[in-house]
């Protein structure tokens, strides 16, 4: 039985139900120019020709924290990108927005969780994530060698915040990434994101 939701978690950090993100699989991937938390920029356009991933992310979230502390997100991120994947964490969330993290507070959390993404990025004025439809954190996204969206949507079929769920949960980022990556068709292109609203 699933456990529902904490009666604490506002209005605002309620999962995100029927809405469908507006970059969708089957199209090109927007491109982008985001710094990370060393103050490199990074452009989408670097990885061209290699599988990536898009990881909307926030450490105030309970989903976001779910999947990090139950080492869930950083087994993916080691997983991959072993395998030559570039795995791109971004923060959208607003410099204006009591939640925004700095470079460091960022790379500090991150290396507090384990985390092994290619890159973190702070898109602090949420430009990329409003391009992409970012909905929630987290909000995946798979991208193949020749720049197109080959999946959108949740992390996993498990909508909870509950850490336990994320080792029982079918990860759809996982099955993308198998199938793609072997050949095949992805199975499970889009799906509706869960997690924290995204802090435009």
């Amino acid at each position: 039985m699933r456990r529902p939701l904490s009666p604490w978690l506002s209005l605002s950090m309620l999962f995100v139900a029927g809405v469908a993100a507006a970059v969708v699989a089957g199209v090109a991937a927007p491109g982008f120019t985001i710094t990370d938390t060393s103050g490199k920029a990074v452009q989408l356009a670097d990885y061209k020709g290699k599988y990536v991933v898009l990881e909307w992310t926030n450490p105030e979230c309970p989903f976001v924290r779910k999947h990090y502390g139950s080492g869930n997100m950083p087994a993916l991120q080691k997983e991959w990108g072993a395998r030559d994947v570039a795995w791109l964490t971004i923060n959208s969330t607003n410099t204006t927005h009591s939640e925004f993290k700095t470079p460091g507070q960022m790379s500090d959390w991150m290396k507090s969780q384990g985390a092994a993404p290619l890159a973190t990025l702070l898109d602090s004025t949420s430009d990329t994530g409003r391009a992409y439809g970012a909905k929630t954190t987290p909000h995946m996204f798979v991208i193949d060698p020749a720049g197109k969206v080959i999946y959108a949507g949740a992390i996993d079929d498990k909508r909870t915040t509950n850490p336990a769920d994320a080792k029982t949960a079918n990860n759809y980022v996982r099955a993308a990434l198998t199938e793609a990556m072997s050949g095949k068709a992805v199975t499970v292109g889009t799906t509706t994101p869960y997690g924290c609203s995204v802090k435009y």
